[in-house]
């Protein structure tokens, strides 16, 4: 498979404070990948710095064997890579349609609105029934889906999710994994996937990280890393 995104030796932080350090890791197309760690660890940052909202200070980014380093977040939105932020970050005074357009907002996704949103509302059936409600009006797991799906909307080439079941029942988490598989099976998208339920997005991934104060401590097949013992005894209880 050809690897569509590249980090080698990444460094980034807020000013002084010095959050990842020498990360370096690839993703295939059709993959996904779960990056997995304590709170603090710096996955949010690591999400943020590939989507151009933090600066990598030292290292190299490629997107498609270019480099996207230094890109403005909107130019790199327009090569085909999105975040779908911890909390969705919806508009709540924007009905569900709305907020589904306006994922659409980059030219060439622009131009393909009416077919993705067939496919969005394919995959996310519920979303259909709620079309011209505010999406501040949304339960939980609605409001996940609806960021999912507007983050669809863009045409990515590469998603990247943050804690999609934060804050969801056991029941929606379910239906939210279920959902984002369902994603990837019928898109071939690959994913980047921050998640909190550590055993579930190992299960579900191809290749699984494990990051500590910045740097990645364990990179192996997914599989391999939920048999891990050390990852066992840390995240899962066992």
């Amino acid at each position: 498979m050809t690897t569509i995104l590249q980090l080698a030796n990444v460094n980034a932080g807020y000013g002084d404070a010095h959050v990842l350090d020498g990360i370096s890791l690839s993703l295939k197309q059709g993959e996904i990948l779960a990056m997995v760690g304590a709170n603090g660890a710096g996955k949010t940052t690591l999400l943020s710095t590939i989507a151009g909202l933090t600066d990598c200070t030292q290292g190299e980014i490629a997107f498609e064997g270019e480099s996207i380093r230094g890109c403005a977040p909107h130019e790199i939105v327009a090569r085909g890579i999105v975040l779908v932020p911890e909390g969705g970050r919806l508009f709540p005074f924007m009905t569900v349609r709305e907020n589904l357009e306006l994922g659409a907002y980059a030219s060439k996704a622009r131009a393909k609105m009416g077919q993705s949103m067939e496919a969005v509302l394919d995959l996310f059936p519920k979303l259909g029934t709620r079309m011209n409600q505010l999406a501040g009006s949304l339960s939980g797991g609605e409001r996940t889906m609806c960021a999912i799906a507007r983050g669809v909307m863009s045409c990515p080439k590469l998603l990247m999710l943050d804690e999609p079941s934060l804050g969801l029942s056991p029941l929606m988490v379910e239906t939210v994994f279920d959902l984002v598989k369902k994603l990837s099976a019928s898109t071939g998208i690959p994913m980047i996937l921050v998640e909190q339920n550590i055993g579930d997005a190992l299960e579900m991934a191809h290749t699984g990280a494990v990051l500590e104060h910045g740097r990645i401590v364990r990179l192996m097949p997914a599989s391999e890393l939920l048999n891990d013992s050390s990852v066992q005894s840390a995240y899962l209880g066992l």
